[in-house]
């Protein structure tokens, strides 16, 4: 096979090709992988809703977006019905003030607004540390767990900061940034059902 000259024109010929190939190899792993990931996104958030509802056997309606003052984004409402009447929801929220930036979660709330349970769906918190808030607030250790607490009654604030609950050790931004994110599912879920 013959040497190609070094030329401008050459140069130009061989990255045109190069670029061509990688984007078509792209193009092909992206249509072949789209699905399964949005499978699997939809399967994570399905599993979420289950694990926060108040009422296991609860038949889910139709996800309403929400939207609060103040906030960027709307927060998604899954509404839990038994026939006709409410009996709690399990809401999409998040915070944009975690300590590695956007934290989202799953909350699960009976009909007065009581946390049934929450699961983290999306956070970049530093591990060891902000990490934690996978499970620290389902601790009963000290004043950590929120599960059972109504933000009428309980203020859903660090105690550092004057409320109710104990900050994750050496991660409170992650701590304050996951409870304002649960107030607003609270606030979002009052008002879906003022609305209702």
């Amino acid at each position: 096979m013959a040497k190609l000259d070094s030329s401008l024109k050459n140069m130009l010929l061989s990255l045109s090709l190069i670029s061509f190939v990688a984007s078509a190899v792209l193009a092909v792993s992206f249509s072949l992988t789209k699905e399964p990931i949005l499978k699997a996104q939809l399967k994570k958030q399905q599993d979420a809703i289950q694990e926060v509802l108040p009422i296991k056997d609860a038949e889910i309606g139709k996800e309403v977006e929400i939207k609060l003052d103040g906030k960027p984004d709307a927060f998604i409402i899954y509404p839990a019905q038994k026939g006709d009447e409410l009996v709690g929801a399990a809401v999409k929220t998040y915070s944009y003030d975690g300590y590695a930036g956007k934290i989202e979660v799953m909350v699960g709330l009976d009909k007065e607004g009581t946390i049934s349970n929450y699961t983290v769906l999306a956070a970049s918190e530093t591990p060891g540390l902000g990490s934690k808030i996978n499970d620290w607030f389902k601790t009963s250790k000290g004043s950590q767990d929120i599960r059972g607490k109504n933000p009428t009654k309980d203020n859903f604030i660090v105690k550092k900061d004057g409320g109710d609950f104990d900050a994750i050790t050496a991660s409170t931004i992650s701590s304050r940034a996951f409870l304002s994110s649960v107030k607003s599912a609270f606030d979002a879920f009052k008002k879906y059902q003022e609305q209702k």
